[in-house]
């Protein structure tokens, strides 16, 4: 009871801190670092900075070496805003480790460590210093001694006053501050004086000379390598940092310097060397560059080593922080923190900066924190410190424990819910309330229980499943825990679905056309309908006064028409039907197809007197294959371009050379082609280069002049005369006297209504509707048929010629199984006119090639009965439809042929005569391989030898009634 009535007592303050209020917890925008400060500065003082945000603002306090600041209690320590100033430094115990907390309503953080120091360099000592005497080629080692100081110092030394340039024989260490000479010469003599620089001090000190002399006892002989400045056995390294080696000796001659790591890897490529080799630098120290290092110094004299293990560290780094959590009274917390470094940190844990240990509700492991049965006073700002012994880092989060009665202020139900009928709908419940709210539904006035359709989700939210019309209404979401009830209503609409009821159908188009694609739907009256086409991905536009493309229908019909439709329109159409609850879509494809494009790239090569080879590449087909080509001409002689003859006559749509044939000789002549297909003939392609064919003499002596064999457009002349040729090669011999006439113009109309079909593996039949002769038509004497395969690897052409009125002709000798293209033209004596459009059609597959096998014969009486094997064909083969039986009498001549869809037949064969019987297959391609001649002897033989019944063995002798004509008279079979 105490407890309920604390919660009560805190709900206020809770419900103002609690969701998107105002309150904030602290956060440092600027955390204090180390400082090092000069003793001697004219400051009067020094700060620590210390930064924070949050709302209400943040209240500072400090701690020095853990125990808190009494600001209060000196002016030595004031604060300014959150910096802490000290002021008149220093004394003993401002030298110390300080922390920073910052405070307000929501808890307490703790800052990082932050060291403060002061830095000085004091004087060397006044007095001179005793001359250093040695010997030449002699080591020596002149000492620093350097001042008492606080804070990192650099070493310089001065020759003479000069400064001292360090090389492969002298050496300032900066960790000694020392100078090394390996070898003296008479040229080293003179004063040599130590600086002492203080950065952190902002200072720099001189020492007093130090005499260089010569002995007098002459010079020093060689000796071997003698290491003077060593690196440490162990050096701890920090990530990142920069490691520096120092290693130098004495010796005569003066010792060479060089480095190694003794696990045999190579020195890292980033390393650096003084001028002198002495010093080994790495920068950006990492993992990969520890272990032991070693420096070798050699002369002739012999070597020395000295050797070192430089140690990695790193400072701890967040791998997984906390993050601000809300949670309910009586709910558990877990967080946990994890961090990288090496060595590997340990972890604390904090609750307003103090230290939290394990407590009967809390368990504190590694970096996890588990607090259960939350209550109002674990509310605070909590941190996890990851530390090794190099550094410490802080991760911090808000840990908000709520108590309050359900709200629905913020999330109330959604007002109006729309759903279509047959849909799923889900009613979100979202009551703001700690501990989370028990949640119950109501529809109109009576609870709502689960069924089939009717779901309470585990969130609260309300799911109808195969919503009808019958669940429109309100809802009410009732939500309670122990501190109080609220409910929020919204209502539920239900539309009719949307439903596309004409969909666009996939068309096959001929340029020119015009097409509407429907797009219908059925919908609920009440919402409107919004209709949009797209084209291969883009939008359509159905802007006023577009050339191809318009909206037809209204309301809920929304079908696109093309006009005209283009080669360009062939795609994917889209129909997408929106409304304020959802949006479908129904696709369809257009092909448009059209004669082919003109053919490319014409080329005439080996020209001769008549003759001229000519190539090409076949242009776009249109969505139709080319069928065939054909070859134009044009001369100054001509009337426009004329068709020529062609090796090969047919040119299909494989073919992409042809030798023009019946050229005039010397005469200028340009080619093109033109490509038909089953829509139609297209555009010529670009005329050749215009060439002149070969000179050519005459051979033949004109002979039977008569009139009628003129191209069309010339004058009608008639003459008494003789008719002689000639060129530039010689005059030919001059005819008889002749009366001659103009010829009369080849047809030039091309047949329409062709058609072709298959009979059998060898036969195709063409046809045709015949040309009505009128004086525009041209004459009509009859007609040629083209046909040709389109194999490349077996190209097959032909052609034939009907005169008169004939429409129809068959074709004989073909392939089996072969796609034939046919084309009709008309001619008289003028020539052939234009080739209708091919036309193709398969010819049937092969007719069976096995003959019936296993053929057994009884002979009864006067009844013969005969049975086989069914014939099995193959794949490239027509199926078997029937059978033919062929039979005929011994010497006889006539052969009579019986029908069967069956395996056996049943003969009836008169007495005294004998039999030769042939059985073959009938199929779509035509009959196939007839068995053996069967020969059946007479019955009268068979009965002389006692022998009424004969038979091949397995006989199964099926009854089937059949007629033989015998003599000129039918006899029924029984």
């Amino acid at each position: 009871m105490r407890l309920l009535w604390k919660l009560v007592i805190l709900l206020p303050l809770i419900n103002a801190c609690a969701g998107d209020g105002p309150f904030r917890r602290p956060v440092f925008t600027q955390e204090p670092q180390d400082v090092t400060f000069p003793l001697d500065s004219a400051w009067p003082a020094v700060a620590l900075r210390c930064a924070g945000d949050g709302h209400p603002p943040p209240r500072y306090r400090w701690r020095r070496n853990g125990t808190d600041l009494d600001l209060s209690a000196s002016s030595h320590y004031r604060l300014d805003g959150g910096n802490l100033v000290v002021s008149s430094p220093p004394t003993g115990q401002d030298e110390a480790t300080y922390q920073c907390l910052a405070t307000n309503l929501l808890g307490t953080i703790l800052s990082r460590k932050a060291k403060l120091q002061f830095a000085y360099l004091e004087d060397f000592e006044s007095k001179a210093r005793s001359a250093v005497s040695v010997r030449e080629g002699q080591g020596v080692v002149l000492l620093c001694g350097s001042p008492p100081h606080v804070g990192g110092v650099s070493y310089a030394w001065t020759f003479n006053d000069d400064p001292l340039q360090e090389d492969n024989r002298r050496f300032v260490s900066q960790e000694t501050g020392s100078l090394y000479i390996a070898k003296v010469e008479p040229s080293d003599v003179g004063n040599y004086t130590c600086s002492v620089t203080s950065r952190d001090a902002r200072r720099s000190v001189r020492g007093p000379p130090t005499p260089l002399v010569q002995r007098p006892d002459g010079a020093m002989g060689e000796y071997e390598p003698k290491i003077e400045v060593r690196f440490p056995d162990t050096l701890p390294t920090a990530q990142g940092s920069r490691a520096q080696l120092e290693c130098f000796a004495l010796g005569n001659p003066v010792p060479d310097i060089s480095w190694r790591r003794l696990d045999g890897s190579p020195l890292p490529g980033k390393v650096k060397y003084s001028e002198s080799q002495a010093t080994l630098e790495i920068p950006n120290f990492q993992q990969e560059d520890e272990g032991f290092y070693e420096c070798t110094a050699g002369n002739l004299r012999g070597r020395n080593l000295a050797k070192g293990q430089l140690v990695f560290y790193a400072f701890p780094e967040w791998e997984q922080k906390i993050q601000d959590t809300h949670l309910s009274v009586y709910d558990s917390l877990f967080w946990e923190c994890r961090a990288r470094g090496k060595p590997s940190p340990w972890y604390t844990w904090l609750k307003d900066g103090e230290r939290l240990g394990p407590q009967e509700r809390i368990q504190v492991e590694n970096g996890t924190l588990t607090i259960t049965m939350l209550n109002v006073s674990d509310s605070g700002v909590y941190q996890c410190a990851a530390e090794n012994k190099f550094r410490v880092i802080y991760a911090d989060a808000e840990l908000r424990v709520l108590a309050s009665a359900p709200d629905f202020s913020k999330n109330p139900i959604k007002k109006t819910s729309v759903i279509q009928v047959g849909g799923d709908i889900a009613i979100a419940c979202r009551p703001q309330a700690a501990p989370r709210a028990t949640v119950s539904w109501r529809r109109g006035t009576q609870g709502l229980q689960p069924s089939r359709r009717v779901f309470l989700s585990e969130d609260g939210s309300l799911r109808i499943r195969n919503v009808t019309r019958a669940d429109a209404g309100p809802y009410t979401c009732v939500a309670a825990n122990q501190f109080g009830v609220a409910r929020s209503t919204g209502s539920l609409v239900v539309k009719e679905r949307t439903v596309l009821t004409v969909p666009p159908a996939p068309l096959d188009l001929t340029v020119g056309e015009s097409v509407v694609l429907s797009c219908q739907v059925a919908h609920d009256p009440s919402m409107d309908v919004e209709f949009a086409w797209s084209f291969d991905g883009r939008a359509v536009d159905l802007k006023r006064g577009s050339a191809h493309f318009e909206r037809i229908g209204g309301g809920s019909v929304g079908d696109l028409m093309i006009r005209n439709i283009q080669l360009s329109h062939s795609g994917k159409y889209v129909c997408t039907v929106r409304t304020p609850l959802e949006s479908l879509s129904a696709e369809a494809d257009v092909i448009v197809r059209g004669p082919p494009g003109p053919p490319e790239d014409v080329r005439v090569e080996h020209i001769s007197a008549t003759t001229s080879q000519v190539r090409w590449r076949p242009g776009p087909d249109n969505n139709s294959p080319i069928q065939i080509f054909t070859v134009q001409a044009r001369t100054p002689f001509s009337v426009g371009w004329q068709a020529v003859s062609t090796v090969p006559e047919v040119l299909g749509g494989q073919t992409s050379e042809a030798t023009a044939v019946g050229l005039s000789p010397w005469v200028e002549h340009e080619l093109r082609v033109v490509a038909g297909n089953s829509i139609g003939i297209g555009e010529p392609s670009k005329p050749s280069e215009l060439f002149r064919t070969k000179a050519s003499a005459p051979t033949v002596v004109p002979t039977n002049i008569q009139g009628g064999g003129g191209s069309r457009s010339e004058l009608v002349v008639t003459w008494e005369v003789k008719v002689g040729v000639y060129n530039s090669e010689g005059e030919g011999v001059p005819s008889t006297v002749s009366i001659v006439y103009s010829g009369e113009d080849e047809p030039r109309l091309a047949p329409r209504g062709t058609s072709v079909q298959s009979f059998s593996a060898s036969e195709m039949e063409v046809s045709w509707t015949a040309i009505a002769w009128n004086r525009n038509t041209g004459r009509v004497l009859g007609y040629e048929v083209l046909y040709w395969t389109d194999d490349p690897r077996e190209p097959t052409m032909g052609k034939i010629r009907v005169r008169g009125n004939v429409t129809t002709t068959t074709i004989t000798g073909l392939r089996a199984n072969t796609v034939y293209f046919a084309s009709i033209r008309a001619y008289n004596t003028g020539g052939t006119g234009p080739s209708s459009p091919p036309v193709n059609v398969t010819t049937r597959k092969s007719p069976p090639s096995q003959p019936p096998a296993n053929i057994a014969w009884k002979l009864t009486n006067s009844k013969l009965c005969l049975n086989w094997e069914h014939v099995r064909t193959t794949e490239n083969e027509s199926e078997v439809l029937g059978y033919k039986i062929l039979y005929r009498q011994n010497r006889q001549s006539e052969t009579h042929v019986l029908e069967t869809n069956d395996t056996s037949a049943e003969l009836l064969v008169p007495f005294e005569e004998g039999y030769l019987i042939e059985i073959r297959t009938v199929s779509d391609g035509g009959d196939g391989s007839s068995s053996e001649e069967i020969r059946i002897p007479k019955m009268s033989s068979l009965s002389s030898r006692g022998a009424p019944d004969v038979a091949e063995p397995g006989l199964r002798c099926l009854s089937v009634a059949v007629l033989i004509l015998y003599r000129f008279a039918i006899q029924p079979l029984v």
